[in-house]
């Protein structure tokens, strides 16, 4: 079970991960997770604008930013990846989130079949608020079928081009797993008690 690691900026903490993502979050005592979802997919510029300004609404700091849902069109090539997470982590550096290689924000990032948006966007995020009585709220970063910090994703897929119902459960039973693990790093129970809307 990995260690988690208090990020007191934003009211949370976080389990390490890679540079573009931490392995998940929980609010620390005193706080609560609030998850916002957009209407529509928001462009990444523009979603981190939005949420900017919905976050100084809030009277909370752009380090209260502990989690976000991302949709994209079609799964990245590596070097798209990079690119991607260079802008991503920029801003959060920006935001005085991101810090030498490190990034406490919990991600998941999803390529919808149905209705895929036209660009990387923002569809959903998660924020901490003041709360003296909340209860105990977490949110894990999704997980693919490949081991993080392998130098590449391609070379590392569980079952690569493996579409048989076996090469299917062995993808599930992988991701289901590290997610679990996740979970329990976070070392709280399987109730996430946070308020979601949508905007």
């Amino acid at each position: 079970m990995s260690a988690t690691i208090a990020f007191a900026p934003g009211g949370y903490r976080y389990m390490p991960g890679v540079f573009q993502y931490s392995g998940g979050v929980a609010a620390e005592p005193g706080y609560r997770l609030e998850r916002v979802r957009f209407q529509r997919p928001v462009p990444l510029a523009e979603g981190f604008a939005r949420i900017e300004r919905m976050l100084a609404a809030a009277g909370r700091p752009t380090t209260a930013f502990a989690a976000c849902e991302l949709h994209s069109p079609a799964p990245f090539t590596e070097a798209g990846f990079k690119a991607f997470n260079e802008l991503y982590c920029g801003t959060l550096e920006r935001w005085g989130i991101y810090k030498a290689g490190t990034n406490p924000v919990a991600r998941s990032n999803t390529c919808p079949e149905a209705t895929p948006p036209s660009e990387p966007g923002f569809h959903a995020f998660t924020f901490t608020m003041p709360d003296a009585g909340a209860s105990p709220s977490f949110v894990v970063t999704g997980s693919g079928e490949a081991p993080e910090g392998k130098g590449n994703y391609r070379d590392h897929i569980v079952a690569r081009g493996d579409t048989s119902a076996a090469g299917l459960r062995r993808k599930a039973a992988w991701v289901l797993g590290e997610m679990e693990r996740d979970r329990k790093s976070t070392r709280l129970n399987s109730s996430h008690g946070y308020i979601s809307y949508a905007v």
